[in-house]
Formats: C-alpha cells, sequence, structure tokens
C-alpha cells in the first residue's frame, strides 16, 4: 500500500496507517516508553505538554516536528485533528472558523466542498500524542539529570557532598562554578534547583574582598541567569564589601563580566531596602559610562544606559556626579550611533542631568547638542521628540542669541512644523509652537527671511 493517497484534485495525502506502519514518523516504539501511543492514556494534557516544552529553552532538542502534524492554516501543531472530505487534516477550531466565515472550499487545495463534516482523524492524534509524549518524557528526563548535576555542583560548592565533606578550592572551584554557570544559562529550570539546594546563599558568600575575579564573574554570573534571589540574598549582596567587589569587576573584568555586574547592580536597585547611596560612586559611574561608550557590544551599551537611566531617578545627588565624568558631551555624541532601542534611554538620561545646573551647562557648550537632538525630532517616537525638543529647549532659552540661528541653520523650523502638522499630543505641538516662537525672534532679519521661505515651502 502507497505511503500517500493521490487526490482528483492533484494533491497527495499522507496514509497515516502506512506511515505508521513503516515508521517514517519516527514513531516506533522506544525503550523504557511503556504504552506511551496511546494518546488517551497520557499522564499529562496534550496542550500541556506542547506548552511546556515549547516553552522551554532547551525542550526543543533537535527534533523537528513531522509535517503531517502542522495545521496547514495555524502551521502550529494540532491537538485535535480533524480531516474533511477532501482528505485534508487541519485544527479543529481553525477549520471551523474558517467554515464559519462563509467558506465553502478545502483551505488547502481550493477545491470545493461537497460535504462540510468534520471528521476526527483518531489516528493522527494517537500519533502525535505519542511522538510529544516521548519528546515530553525525554525532556524531563533531561531536565531531572540536570537538576541532579546541579545540585551535586553546589553541594561540592559547599562542602555538604557526599561522601566529601570539604568545599572545593582554587580551580576545582572555578570549574564547578564554569560549569553550573553552563547549565543555568542553557537549561532555565536548571536555576530553581540550585536555589533548592542552597546555591544562592553560596554564591553571595563567594563575593566579598578576597574573592578572585574568576570566581566572582562566574559568581554573578549565575546570579543574573534567574535564580530567584529572596530578601535576605538581596540584603547580603548590598552589603559594602560586595558592592565594591562588583564595581571592581564592573571596571577591570571582561565585557561579559561588565554587563552582569551591571544587571546584578539593577536587580539590588529595585530591593525595597536598597539605599540611594550605595550607588553615588565615580567608580561605578565612570564603569557603566565606558561599558556605553563601547559600540561594540550592543548589549552592554544598553545594559550601561539602563543602570545610568536608573540612577538618575532614585538618587538626584548622583547627577551632579554623572554630569562631572562628561557624561553629557560623550551622550550627545553618541546619540545618532546609538540602535534604536537605546536612542530612548540616553535621552531619558540626558533630560534628568538637564535637571541640574552642570547638566544644563554641559549641553549648551557642547557642539553637538544642537545638531543631533534636531535630528531625531520625528525620527524614533513621540517620547524621543518630546525629550529632543526639551533638550533643545534648554539650550535655546539659556543663550537664544547663539543657539536661535545655529538651530535655525540645521532645520530645525522645518521639523517643528512637522511636530506641528503631525498627529502628536497638543502639549507636544505647543512646545514645538513656543520654542519656533524663540527661535525665530532671536536671529537676524537674513536668517529669519531665508528660514522663512523655507518654512513656507514645506507648507
Amino acid at each position: 500500500m502507497p505511503q500517500y493517497q493521490e487526490l482528483p484534485c492533484g494533491g497527495q495525502v499522507l496514509d497515516i496507517d502506512t506511515a505508521l506502519k513503516d515508521g517514517i514518523l519516527g514513531c516506533g516504539p522506544e525503550p523504557g516508553d511503556g504504552g506511551l501511543g496511546d494518546g488517551a492514556k497520557q499522564p499529562v494534557e496534550l496542550r500541556k505538554m506542547m506548552d511546556e516544552l515549547d516553552a522551554a529553552v532547551d525542550g526543543g532538542g533537535d527534533e523537528v516536528i513531522p509535517a503531517v502534524f502542522i495545521c496547514p492554516i495555524s502551521l502550529e501543531p494540532m491537538v485535535d485533528p480533524v480531516t474533511l472530505c477532501t482528505g485534508q487534516t487541519y485544527e479543529r477550531s481553525n477549520i471551523s472558523r474558517w467554515l464559519a466565515l462563509g467558506h465553502r472550499t478545502c483551505p488547502t487545495t481550493m477545491q470545493e466542498l461537497w460535504d462540510d463534516a468534520l471528521t476526527p482523524n483518531a489516528t493522527l492524534r494517537q500519533l502525535i500524542a505519542a511522538w510529544f509524549s516521548r519528546r515530553y518524557t525525554r525532556f524531563k528526563k533531561r531536565s531531572a539529570d540536570f537538576h541532579g548535576r546541579a545540585a551535586d555542583l553546589v553541594h561540592g560548592l559547599r562542602g555538604t557532598a557526599v561522601p566529601r565533606r570539604h568545599p572545593l578550592k582554587g580551580q576545582a572551584r572555578v570549574a564547578a562554578l564554569r560549569e553550573l554557570r553552563s547549565l543555568a544559562s542553557t537549561h532555565q529550570s536548571v536555576t530553581k534547583a540550585i536555589a533548592e539546594a542552597g546555591g544562592v546563599s553560596l554564591l553571595t558568600s563567594l563575593l566579598g574582598p578576597f574573592t578572585s575575579h574568576s570566581v566572582g564573574s562566574e559568581a554573578v554570573a549565575i546570579l543574573v541567569s534567574g535564580v530567584p534571589l529572596d530578601a535576605d540574598a538581596k540584603a547580603a549582596l548590598m552589603q559594602p564589601a560586595k558592592v565594591s567587589l562588583l564595581v571592581d569587576m564592573l571596571n577591570e573584568g571582561a565585557v561579559d563580566t561588565k554587563i552582569n555586574c551591571v544587571r546584578l547592580i539593577r536587580i539590588l536597585m529595585d530591593e525595597r531596602g536598597f539605599r540611594p547611596e550605595t550607588v553615588a560612586s565615580l567608580s561605578l559611574l565612570v564603569g557603566a559610562m565606558r561599558l556605553v561608550r563601547d559600540k561594540r557590544h550592543q548589549d552592554g551599551v544598553a545594559a550601561g544606559l539602563e543602570l545610568l537611566n536608573s540612577i538618575c531617578a532614585v538618587h538626584r545627588p548622583a547627577r551632579s556626579m554623572i554630569v562631572s565624568i562628561g557624561a553629557v558631551q560623550q551622550l550627545v555624541e553618541l546619540l545618532p550611533e546609538l540602535a534604536t532601542e537605546c536612542v530612548e534611554p540616553a535621552l531619558d538620561i540626558l533630560d534628568a542631568l538637564a535637571s541640574v545646573p552642570e547638566g544644563r551647562l554641559a549641553l549648551k557648550d557642547c557642539p553637538r547638542t544642537i545638531p543631533n537632538a534636531v535630528r531625531l525630532l520625528m525620527r524614533v517616537s513621540e517620547a524621543c521628540t518630546r525629550r529632543a525638543l526639551s533638550m533643545l529647549w534648554v539650550v535655546c532659552r539659556m543663550v537664544p542669541e547663539e543657539s536661535a540661528p545655529a538651530a535655525l541653520e540645521v532645520g530645525l523650523a522645518a521639523k517643528l512644523l512637522l511636530v506641528i502638522q503631525s498627529g502628536c499630543g497638543p502639549e507636544l505641538k505647543q512646545q514645538a509652537s513656543e520654542l519656533l516662537k524663540l527661535c525665530t525672534m532671536n536671529c537676524t532679519s537674513t536668517v529669519f527671511m531665508s528660514k522663512c521661505k523655507l518654512t513656507k515651502t514645506i507648507q
């Protein structure tokens, strides 16, 4: 019997019985599977298995879902497959929706339906259930193995392993931490096993004034991999000695270590008992700014901007310190080169720094403030346009006789008209109108007339 049957319209339909017999779906029984082929006897509901496997980073492995399991409409695995009179099989909910819309054709072959009855495809459903059941069983077994290995590593590092009763030291400790980090980053569910084995308190204890950077970097990487941190762990990590180590690694470690240190500090800032003065450190601010300037690593740029933005929000005195390390000019010059998702947080930082006198002066003195801010108007988002307008307003109001002609020279008038005529909010339009009025009132007649001609042309 052929594995495929020809349809009158020219298509082909897989013959499920023959496919199962020939094993082309890979559904032959495996040792230890025990009767997984009976879909009605599955201990875990089929949709739940699919969702859990789909959510797990390591749940799919290298296996490709057989094409016959995929609904042609949703391109997702089927749970309740039904077959039309044309021989094509679909997920019941999808084909029911198709028919409810008034269609009387087969979605795949476009052949007219002479019967709209939906016949349950029990054989295919059993195949799907059997295939996903074995996949789910292997996934659970791998997870259990990974969890056990993670727990063994934690006990070895703590000195609670049997029969060994001494904590790992030196290179053995680094190797164990590196393996634990690999498990945590590759298998997200392992982080829970690490916490249950006492790994959080262990990792916290490893961060101290006498910790080597190799041990510290691995410990920090595991802590930010998703391991649940309770209030006690966060309180312990906020101790001055531990924060000092994080700052040292931020300034001296490899790029990955720097990013992880920034992320851990950011996590600690969300703790209720966090003290803002903890981040009022020039070394910390300089390290974060260096990460932002390293354009080779976009993850580092985003992490550094997020930390600086959070510091500006929670600790106003730190804004003057951030200005003192030259952050205003550096951020302004970086604006045209930042990835789209990084522009808004960078502008948020500049907006916060403009709230202190030193920040406003730095904006005024930076030669790229006006052209880079004008370039961003109506380019990224309404929020970015609002921040850019605020920057321009600060500079133009401080020295209108100098800034207004310079702003008009780089095309501010045309951009402001775009804002006014756009679908932006009324407050933003009002701000654009006021800025246009300020600039046109503080420029020479020659510049004013030339820009007015440009404005009329755009209108």
